[in-house]
């Protein structure tokens, strides 16, 4: 029996791979829709092994999918829902064309509509799952809260991201979830804690949107990732909020006053102003009590038993226990110059009380007047009235103080002082190729006192290369004397030797194997043997590639990759040193010119 051909591509990647327009033929969808879905699914483009047999034998570099994704989203039951969609705006454009109005209604009011609730539960079986994969999601919601209605964007979807972020960041409040928090360029990180998963996520700053020229993002891309998102993140907030026995929607504690509030319009709005104020905690479900702090650690028996891991992370509790109360029973006033939802997110976090001018936002607690106010917050060099009974500081004081997880002297960050660089927390402490900068080190290490330049200068390198070699002479010295005094005894003996008598010609023979053993007998000078001071760094060098030539074939690009990543960060370690340097030395020169003005100043007014 002749068994059939086996056809080219039928097997191996040629069958795993599908190019995109396979991928909308076989779906039937137009590239719009293939990639909403795909987007909503959770399906990506992926990297074939040998892209020709993937590309069944075509050249050129096409998009690839699985086959077998390809295949689990026939079953998918939106893309029948988008086909009846289609059909709909299709009645719906012929019933306006023919000016039948009455039916165009009709259509609008039946108009199906999409959930993809059954997307997310698919795509995140259990909590944790969801809360593992909630960076991105609260990175893209925080930003599109911040923007106006723009062409692709509804301006319902922006809302609905201000919305449920503010519910997130009620729920961190609630929490006390906090732990890290850094300022740069991008924005405001913030990085959570919730059931031992971390959550990195950042904030735009608040700056006025500037459209942009050119179609450089597509936004209606983006709108449909949030689209999903908003599912998401509405789900992690429902859950959240009743593990910490809150009231979902949130609501607040304290009753409307609609005597006091003349103007009031509409409830709804004065409740999501209040609620977006982040200054008022949350109303609990009746009957349930504040969230349960965390309990003691309990102490299995590991496979290791290393008493040091168990200690660090008693000690990692012990400094998260005091982060939660670290504002607790302090009072806070923000300026109307500093930017206000940041700080009091941070404030509330960690059980402070916060305030502002009640002229420039709805939700102050109490007036600048209050006697009882800690710390007042200004980013300003002066003040005109100023209150003897609080501090005034500048906003990085808290941001420092939550990263160091106490409260810090504020001698460094008065109104108008000079402030010392913001450092930033998210630090990987296993690596090793890692620039800390001399205030960081400072920090760690109390016993390290800092240099201007952060390296060590010439002088101490000669100095110490000086020391070095007067060592060696004086070593050197006394091998040498210690060679000439057995040279010199060596002498002695063999003189003695041949100053003896010589008599007898019998006695010959005897006095030559005397002489004999007594050269067998004799001490020899001893030869110092001196190492070569890079002779172990050398061997160690040469065992290293040795070691290196036996790396397999498969592993060798890997290794190369992984050898460029060292090199690569030795260079941007030894970029930022040198760029500290020159900073530092900038810094000394302005200081001295400084110093010069001051003195021709001086002799100036002296002579006068």
């Amino acid at each position: 029996m002749v068994s059939k051909k086996k056809k080219k591509y039928a097997s191996g990647e040629g069958a795993q791979f599908m190019t995109r327009k396979a991928a909308l033929k076989k779906l039937q969808l137009s590239l719009k829709d293939f990639r909403r879905i795909c987007i909503l699914k959770g399906i990506y483009p992926r990297e074939p092994r040998n892209r020709k047999r993937a590309q069944k034998g075509a050249g050129g570099i096409k998009t690839l999918y699985h086959t077998k994704d390809i295949r689990f989203l026939l079953h998918e039951p939106i893309i029948w829902k988008i086909r009846d969609l289609k059909v709909y705006q299709q009645k719906i454009r012929k019933a306006r064309a023919m000016r039948r109005y009455g039916e165009m209604r009709k259509y609008l009011r039946d108009h199906p509509e999409m959930t993809i609730d059954h997307i997310v539960k698919e795509r995140y079986p259990t909590f944790v799952d969801a809360l593992r994969d909630l960076d991105d999601c609260l990175t893209l919601c925080f930003l599109f809260s911040t923007f106006p209605s723009l062409k692709k964007v509804p301006r319902d979807q922006s809302m609905l991201c201000r919305r449920l972020t503010v519910e997130f960041m009620h729920a961190v409040i609630a929490a006390k979830a906090l732990r890290k928090v850094f300022v740069s360029i991008k924005g405001y990180y913030y990085q959570a804690e919730f059931e031992g998963q971390t959550i990195t996520w950042i904030v735009p700053h608040h700056f006025s949107f500037q459209p942009q020229s050119k179609d450089e993002v597509d936004f209606k891309i983006m709108s449909t990732f949030v689209e999903f998102y908003t599912n998401l993140l509405g789900f992690v907030n429902f859950k959240l909020y009743h593990s910490l026995n809150l009231v979902y929607p949130p609501k607040l504690t304290r009753g409307l006053s609609l005597n006091s509030e003349k103007d009031l319009i509409d409830e709804k709005a004065y409740v999501a102003e209040r609620i977006a104020a982040m200054n008022l905690s949350l109303a609990r479900i009746a009957g349930s009590n504040d969230a349960e702090e965390l309990p003691e650690i309990d102490i299995f028996n590991t496979e290791d038993e290393d008493p040091q891991k168990l200690e660090e992370a008693k000690l990692e509790v012990e400094k998260v226990k005091k982060l939660k109360t670290m504002f607790k029973g302090l009072k806070f006033f923000i300026n109307r110059e500093v930017p206000r939802e940041p700080l009091v997110f941070l404030i509330r976090c960690f059980g402070g009380e916060v305030s502002w001018d009640r002229n420039m936002f709805v939700g102050a607690t109490f007036d600048e007047t209050d006697e009882t106010i800690n710390y007042q917050i200004v980013d300003r060099p002066s003040m005109e009235k100023q209150y003897l009974s609080r501090y005034y500081v500048q906003p990085q004081w808290v941001f420092d103080n939550v990263n160091a997880r106490t409260l810090l002297p504020i001698n460094k960050y008065l109104m108008g002082a000079v402030l010392p660089p913001h450092l930033s927390p998210f630090i990987d402490k296993t690596k090793d190729q890692v620039y800390i900068p001399p205030e960081q080190r400072a920090l760690n290490d109390p016993d390290f006192k800092p240099k201007n330049d952060d390296e060590v200068s010439d002088e101490d390198i000669e100095e110490a290369s000086d020391e070095d070699e007067k060592d060696q002479e004086e070593k050197d010295s006394e091998d040498e004397g210690a060679e000439a005094a057995l040279t010199r005894q060596y002498q002695e003996e063999v003189a003695e030797e041949s100053s003896s008598d010589d008599d007898g010609e019998d006695d010959n023979e005897k006095k030559k194997i005397a002489k004999e053993k007594k050269k067998a007998m004799a001490v020899k000078p001893g030869v110092p043997h001196k190492d070569h001071p890079y002779q172990k760094e050398i061997e160690d060098k040469q065992a290293f590639r040795l070691r290196e030539k036996l790396v397999r074939k498969k592993h060798r690009n890997l290794y190369k990759s992984m050898k460029a990543g060292q090199e690569a960060r030795k260079k941007e370690i030894w970029l930022l040193r040198k760029k500290r340097r020159l900073h530092d030395e900038k810094v000394q020169e302005e200081k001295k010119v400084e110093k010069r003005k001051q003195r021709m100043q001086a002799l100036d007014a002296a002579s006068a």
